[in-house]
């Protein structure tokens, strides 16, 4: 047993092994699942990413084999021609092989028949009307072989010529069917990408007429005037209570184009910009850059008191960084946007929104400033203060010592109890590895009755 002393209540209890153990096994019982559920998410990050990678891998493979069927189908067409050619003129030539075998053994018995006929003239005439009859009959035999050799030849050649027709037309049609599916794979794609193209198209049209009406508004009336204008045409409605007028204070030695600014109800400032408006038209001859306005922007905003300073340009008009709408440069200058002249109204209204979050903040901090307050009155609380506070300090000076001394009396019987502690884990740790290796084998070394015992029991387990 061993006595554990609570570090809050100072309560004294008891632990055995039993109790330390189960404490242990809870410990590590979390640090299990813990362990667990972050190798669950890595299994999960692996899985996901191997299903990314096979898909990719079968997408490859199905191009590849559409690609080696194409090309199949292609050298079998070539095929398919040639060897249909080739078992056109090979049939050709064996039926003029044939039949110009079959002319020549006729035309050898022919010259037979005369030379017979002119050898046995002198024979009596009966017996050369029978030959004559019996070389007849042979001839109108061979005859008739030679027209069977040429129908069977024919109707072979048919059959095969049949066959490679049929091999043929499936080839065609698997063929056909191929290029249907590229064909419509064809248009897919071709819509697809004309439509892309084509909203491309529209989206170049609207900038440039877009372009053309801020550069003619521009040389009629100045990008000062133009968001001047704008900023009017909703000031009644969306800001009845915000300043905004052209920068006329250049006692510093500079000033902005203007500057915004809205208060509350109470007349706390909500926000305030100071704005500068840049532009160029396309025939000027020296190019400037945005950043060469960011120091001078930065400055006139301190100088007059602005939170934000936003710059409105018409510079660097094929910057694909300008052209995408709002772009924060506070990396140079702390609160510094760059805009188009199109996001001046969405400018401002998005940094006048941001502001209302913390207006709450800044009415507190206005009544606090507000407030009134009686400095003799207060210099006397403080003394009083001071004098009571003294007062204090040296009973808890006295008493923070004594606690001291008791904290470190505490600490060592910490120290021996933590010192307990650790000598019972050695020991479960130990007497655990001990359980540990105890066998069935060990336990019955040199007690033959409890071996017996065990293996009949194992023996009646295996029957059962």
């Amino acid at each position: 047993m061993n006595e554990i002393r609570c570090p809050n209540c100072g309560k004294t209890f008891y632990i055995d092994e039993a109790g330390y153990a189960e404490i242990l096994n809870q410990v590590r019982n979390d640090a299990f699942e813990k362990e667990l559920h972050e190798r669950f998410l890595l299994i999960e990050k692996d899985k996901k990413s191997e299903i990314e990678l096979v898909q990719a891998k079968l997408a490859n493979e199905m191009e590849k084999k559409i690609a080696e069927k194409n090309a199949e189908v292609e050298r079998l067409k070539t095929e398919l021609k040639s060897n249909t050619e080739l078992i056109q003129a090979q049939a050709r030539e064996m039926l003029k092989e044939e039949v110009s075998k079959k002319e020549a053994e006729i035309e050898r018995l022919k010259a037979e028949l005369k030379a017979n006929t002119e050898l046995v003239q002198a024979k009596a005439t009966e017996t050369l009307k029978d030959e004559v009859a019996k070389r007849e009959a042979e001839i109108a035999k061979l005859k008739e072989e030679l027209k069977s050799a040429e129908l069977a030849k024919q109707l072979a050649l048919k059959e095969s010529i049949s066959d490679l027709e049929k091999e043929r037309d499936d080839l065609r049609r698997s063929l056909e069917l191929k290029e249907a599916e590229l064909k419509l794979r064809e248009a897919t794609l071709k819509e697809k990408y004309e439509t892309q193209i084509r909203d491309r198209e529209e989206t170049i049209e609207r900038l440039k007429d877009l372009k053309a009406k801020l550069s003619t508004k521009m040389v009629g009336e100045t990008l000062e005037q133009h968001c001047e204008i704008e900023f009017n045409k909703i000031r009644a409605t969306a800001f009845p209570k915000a300043y905004f007028e052209k920068d006329n204070d250049a006692r510093t030695g500079s000033k902005g184009d203007y500057i915004f600014r809205e208060y509350d109800d109470n007349g706390t400032e909500l926000i305030s910009i100071m704005f500068e408006m840049k532009n160029e038209n396309d025939t000027t001859a020296t190019k400037k850059k945005n950043e060469d306005f960011f120091k001078e922007l930065d400055k006139d905003r301190t100088e007059k008191g602005c939170e934000y300073a936003v710059l409105v340009s018409m510079l660097e008009p094929n910057s694909e960084l300008y052209n995408t709408g709002i772009v924060d440069v506070s990396y140079r200058y702390p609160k510094m946007y760059v805009i188009r002249p199109q996001f001046f109204i969405p400018m401002i209204t998005l940094l006048r929104n941001a502001a209302l979050n913390t207006l709450k903040y800044k009415n507190e901090l206005a009544e606090v400033k507000a407030q009134n307050i009686d400095i003799a009155n207060f210099e006397e609380e403080l003394n009083k203060f001071k004098e009571a506070f003294g007062r204090n300090y040296e009973l808890a000076s006295q008493k923070f010592a004594k606690a001291i001394e008791e904290i470190d009396k505490s600490i060592d019987h910490l120290q021996k109890i933590k010192d307990a502690l650790l000598g019972a884990d050695r020991n479960l740790r130990l007497a655990n590895d001990k359980a540990q290796d105890v066998t069935i084998k060990k336990l019955t070394k040199g007690n033959p009755t409890m071996a017996a015992k065990f293996e009949e029991l194992s023996k009646t387990k295996k029957t059962s």
